[in-house]
């Protein structure tokens, strides 16, 4: 649905984005993340055709955003970190000069601000002057204008910014329900933000993307390896040199003999009921052998401070 290619953007000297390329699956949410001055918010501006990029390419919906922008942004609803009201106008006229905009007919225009108003949550808003609404009303009503035209791919930079804890639930819930009709990119520095709505996620540090995959892989192999947390009744039974030799997978082996913990790494786990076979007959006494998950505030912490 969305391939990045080798995408770069220089401002004179300065790169803000460094040659980057990720993919983005068809119905998926992405967490596009990253600290302040990442590239984060370039990055998406280059994808919804508002700046060319210095070199590379990146292909939507089937259609690459040099030669085909008019097509890209027909496919794009996009919501900037401001998002574009008209503070004089009520959500209704609003909305419904966006979908004049976005070349919306009569009659499908009504079908879909029907649906927007339902889905975002904006009903007793709708005659609302916008001026008067709050922050959390005015991101609904930005969420709103960008999928209006029902667009394939839905863009969002830093959606809950200013939000309070209610607000924040609420727009995350609106971002999740856009899961599979849609495909989102949300571009955010909150950590909790990618956590509690996205599928997978592409972390940028300095221009450069420092990591990318699935949450679930990310925050179990960490590094390219696993972590294992064994518990035993008697851990002086376990020879961790024994253990390292017998399975080349395994690359450390760490017995704490006051808990009974043992924290197992390994570059595999193809063969780990191997392993757990072994503390079995060890005759240990097995108690726990679980994968240890690390945290994505971890990963984040290690990659990007430097």
């Amino acid at each position: 649905m969305i391939e990045v290619k080798e995408l770069t953007k220089k401002y004179g000297d300065f790169v803000a984005v460094d040659n980057i390329s990720f993919n983005v699956e068809k119905g998926h949410i992405l967490g596009f993340l990253g600290p302040n001055g990442a590239g984060k918010t370039t990055t998406m501006r280059i994808l919804t055709t508002y700046m060319p990029p210095t070199s590379g390419t990146a292909i939507i919906d089937g259609h690459d955003i040099l030669e085909a922008p008019d097509e890209v942004r027909k496919r794009v609803g996009y919501l900037p970190e401001n998002p574009p009201l008209y503070n004089d106008l009520t959500v209704e006229e609003y909305l419904r000069y966006v979908g004049k905009l976005k070349g919306l007919p009569k009659g499908k225009l009504n079908e879909r601000l029907e649906y927007v108003i339902e889905t975002v949550g904006l009903k007793e808003k709708y005659r609302s002057v916008i001026a008067t609404l709050s922050k959390g009303y005015r991101q609904r009503v930005g969420i709103a204008q960008a999928i209006i035209h029902d667009p394939s791919v839905v863009i969002l930079d830093e959606p809950t910014i200013g939000l309070d804890p209610n607000q924040v639930i609420e727009v995350r819930r609106l971002i999740r329900g856009l899961a599979g009709s849609h495909t989102v990119i949300l571009s955010t520095h909150i950590l909790s933000e990618v956590t509690n709505t996205c599928d997978d996620v592409v972390i940028i540090h300095r221009g450069k993307i420092v990591a990318a995959d699935s949450i679930e892989a990310l925050t179990t192999k960490g590094e390219g390896v696993i972590r294992y947390r064994v518990r035993v009744k008697f851990p002086e039974k376990v020879d961790s040199g024994q253990v390292e030799s017998e399975f080349d997978f395994v690359k450390d082996v760490d017995v704490n003999p006051h808990t009974g913990e043992v924290m197992l790494t390994v570059d595999r786990d193809e063969n780990i009921d191997r392993v757990a076979e072994y503390f079995v007959n060890s005759g240990a006494g097995l108690l726990e052998f679980a994968p240890m998950a690390t945290t994505l505030e971890e990963i984040f912490t290690r990659l990007t401070i430097q």
